[in-house]
């Protein structure tokens, strides 16, 4: 299963975004509202629940500055990857689009598309305001 969300703009050079998203610490401020968890576990990991969801462990897997930073699943059990590509507009301007990759079977993910299409959308508009 894939899912995009809509390119947003941010205010920050594609160096200074890539560094924002490889720093885990930086999600909570990213996270929706329903968060009831998040946790730096380590210091490229970490885990977060969302009310009525379990919770879910994810790592850096890849930085490729400055361009693209790639968060993976900790988990084998539900393995799926959340990707920020970026995009140079001018010098302190940056647009970023999330990519979520996921391995589900048809059941599952009929349950978790429209969650995590809602959940990358918020991620995205809240990248808007950093």
């Amino acid at each position: 299963m894939k899912l995009n969300s809509k390119k947003v703009t941010v205010q920050k050079s594609p160096a200074d975004l890539c560094d924002y998203l490889a720093d885990v610490k930086n999600f909570e401020t990213l996270m929706p509202e329903n968060i009831s968890k998040f946790e730096v576990i380590r210091e490229n990991a970490f885990v977060f629940a969302l009310k009525g969801m379990p919770e879910i462990a994810l790592e850096v897997k890849e930085v490729v500055k400055p361009n693209k930073v790639v968060l993976g699943a900790i988990s084998d059990k539900i393995p799926f990857s959340l990707t920020g590509n970026i995009e140079e507009v001018s010098e302190n301007t940056s647009t970023v689009e999330l990519l979520f990759e996921g391995e589900f079977n048809t059941m599952m993910a009929m349950m978790v598309k429209g969650p995590i299409s809602k959940f990358i959308e918020t991620l995205a508009s809240n990248l808007e305001q950093v």
